[in-house]
């Protein structure tokens, strides 16, 4: 793509359909299994007994496997091309689905981390990819446009992932300390235990034939090449080193891991401050977590379209905050104000992810690919901010006080927003 071609180009690229289509299919996909694991964390501590710091552990593992892995993404497709970073991510989102099973047979709650691992090791590959990607398949004054389009079917994954989770994992059966003895005496409790934690086989099985068909399909699919895949293998494709030069991606990388963090602690943490605050059964907690992410859906195809009056930035920095109130709210007044605030939230919080990206690797050129891993390192803010969360749960046995994490958060995001992002 020569650079008249870009600068002529529109909202997309001539020609760009297809595999514009095939890309942003995968952020729907990704955002199953990212969703999922609010309900594995309400699951596994009725089938596994475990605490919810213990539990918050399945967002360490899940993110550490992007943290790991977005560098060796960004060095592949740096050598190779998005196509093959994006094959190889789902390949490796399949294997990882299928390893439920085993786990679930073993009964051990190492082996569900280590394939929670593997599938996000997979997606880091799929995020590394196609966020760049998408970006660069127009005009660059339009790519967080493009990206906030693309980045909308994300919360369309998500809400499948609930409703998967609260149908297919949540049985409705939450015994209490009476009927649990009850249980024991008759010997029954194993069996009960054993059977809650098979219930999350089926939904990963199907996501991973899900994953390993679309693989097939997009190895058919013919992908364009961009300027910075056309520099010859003598010259250089970016480094590490060369984006010391952007102080404006640091600030971005940062606000990343800040905005990932609180977007992870919160929808993990949401069905256990909607029990402990409103007193509903798991189920209805599930349901409330699949509207709020209605809502983050909503936010999202909005954003796109506010973006055409409202600079990115500015329309950013709104939102972002608004969230501080409102997670203030959800602090101060715990109960359904604090639920609805809370639910509210992840309208407001939609836009950050895919605006963050887009602002933070505009005019890195051949160190585009590097940059787009080093940011989807920085999801690792949910593998740190998830478990701390559930550390200050129980030791001020308060989910209210707990939202104290991603209130700082959207404070940081605000002043990125507002003065880090601008370029000077």
């Amino acid at each position: 793509m020569n650079a008249s071609k870009k600068n002529k180009a529109g909202f997309l690229l001539p020609g760009y359909l297809l595999p514009f289509i095939m890309v942003t299919i995968l952020f729907f996909m990704w955002g199953i299994p990212n969703n999922l694991n609010g309900v594995l964390i309400k699951q596994f501590m009725k089938s596994m007994e475990i605490s919810r710091f213990q539990a918050g552990l399945i967002q360490s593992a899940f993110y550490m496997g992007y943290f790991v892995l977005a560098i060796p993404a960004g060095i592949l497709m740096r050598r190779y091309s998005y196509k093959t970073g994006i094959i190889c991510g789902l390949l490796l989102y399949s294997i990882g689905c299928m390893l439920f099973w085993p786990a679930a047979i073993i009964g051990k709650y190492g082996f569900f981390l280590f394939s929670l691992f593997i599938i996000a090791s997979g997606l880091a590959f799929l995020e590394t990819g196609a966020n760049p990607f998408i970006a660069l398949m127009g005009n660059p004054d339009s790519s967080e446009q493009r990206l906030n389009f693309s980045q909308a079917f994300n919360p369309i994954g998500s809400v499948t992932g609930v409703l998967l989770g609260t149908i297919f994992i949540f049985s409705g059966i939450e015994p209490g300390q009476s009927e649990i003895a009850s249980m024991k005496l008759s010997g029954q409790y194993d069996s009960f235990l054993q059977n809650e934690t098979m219930r999350v086989v089926k939904p990963y099985i199907g996501l991973a034939i899900f994953a390993l068909t679309w693989a097939i399909l997009m190895m058919k699919v013919k992908f364009p090449k961009f300027d910075t895949e056309l520099i010859s293998d003598n010259d250089a494709k970016g480094s590490f080193s060369d984006l010391l030069h952007f102080p404006n991606f640091w600030k971005g990388v940062l606000a990343q891991f800040f905005y990932v963090g609180a977007q992870v602690g919160t929808w993990s943490y949401f069905i256990p401050y909607v029990q402990d605050y409103t007193g509903q059964p798991e189920k209805v907690a599930g349901y409330f977590l699949t509207g709020t992410l209605v809502a983050f859906g909503i936010g999202r195809f909005s954003a796109t379209w506010f973006m055409r009056y409202i600079k990115p930035n500015m329309l950013m920095g709104l939102y972002s905050s608004i969230n501080v109130i409102l997670v203030g709210f959800s602090i101060l007044i715990p109960g359904w104000i604090g639920m609805w605030a809370i639910f509210l939230t992840s309208f407001f919080m939609s836009l950050m992810y895919p605006t963050i990206f887009a602002i933070s690797i505009k005019d890195l050129g051949e160190n585009t690919k590097i940059g787009g891993s080093v940011l989807v390192m920085a999801i690792i803010g949910g593998a740190l901010c998830t478990p701390l969360m559930g550390y200050i749960a129980e030791r001020t046995d308060s989910m209210a006080i707990a939202m104290t994490v991603p209130l700082a958060a959207y404070l940081y995001v605000a002043w990125y927003s507002f003065r880090g992002s601008i370029v000077r």
